[in-house]
């Protein structure tokens, strides 16, 4: 199948390898990046202590630019949302992580096992803007106290004209993967996208969740399929579910 994958750069990269491991052509249409706020993160851990969440790699990524600053802040317990998210913490040297499967709302809930790790200190979350409400509703429903620091934050991607055209026009797209609300959104606002809306009649768009899905034009919502659980490893099944 013809794939357009549209995470961020670094995401999609290995996205894009796997899908072809898979047997599929695989292309990347990023329609946003990441602007890192590296001192917010560093102040943010010298002013706590205790557990970290984060609900992103790209916060990982963000840490992993601290250097020799980061040191000491290794042992803290890190809870983190999928595999993929917790080896990036593995690697860059985290030594107590808890994993979630799911999103958000599973991380949190997966917190009170382990409220020791708390040390009676609010929960620092690194997080990135703009982002799903889950992890911080969830909590609020346990009433585990948190306190979010924004970490990095997504700045829109306009694509080119004739990467569109190629991608869409010129052969037929199969799937297109959507990752989060904010891309959906950013995807079916696309000029391109409004007035080619006969491009995208046949095309299957799979999403990692409900709220993904709802952010479709409900004249476009004939072929959406939906992960049952938000995680790449389900979404991709969706590809051999047909």
């Amino acid at each position: 199948m013809r794939v357009v994958v549209t995470r961020p750069q670094h995401s999609g990269e290995r996205t894009i390898r796997r899908l072809a491991q898979m047997g599929h052509e695989a292309l990347s249409l990023p329609l946003a990046e990441p602007v890192h706020h590296v001192d917010e993160a560093r102040r943010a851990l010298l002013d706590t202590h205790g557990a970290i969440a984060i609900t992103s790699a790209e916060a990982i990524r963000v840490l992993a630019t601290l250097g020799s600053d980061l040191a000491e802040h290794l042992n803290r317990t890190l809870f983190a949302v999928g595999k993929a998210t917790a080896k990036e913490a593995t690697d860059l040297g985290f030594t107590d992580i808890a994993t979630s499967e799911g999103g958000g709302a599973e991380l949190a809930a997966l917190i009170p096992a382990h409220a020791a790790s708390l040390a009676n200190t609010p929960l620092l979350y690194l997080a990135g803007h703009p982002r799903a409400a889950g992890f911080e509703a969830r909590l609020t429903e346990l009433q585990l106290p948190f306190h979010t620091v924004e970490c990095y934050r997504m700045r829109d991607i306009l694509p080119r004209e004739d990467i569109l055209r190629r991608f869409f026009k010129d052969a037929r797209t199969d799937a297109l993967l959507l990752y989060s609300q904010q891309t959906a959104q950013r995807f079916f606002s696309l000029p391109f996208v409004q007035q080619n809306p006969a491009l995208f009649a046949e095309t299957r768009f799979l999403c990692l969740s409900e709220a993904i899905a709802a952010a479709i034009p409900p004249a476009t919502r004939l072929h959406v399929d939906i992960a049952d659980m938000p995680d790449e490893d389900r979404l991709l099944a969706l590809l051999v579910s047909e």
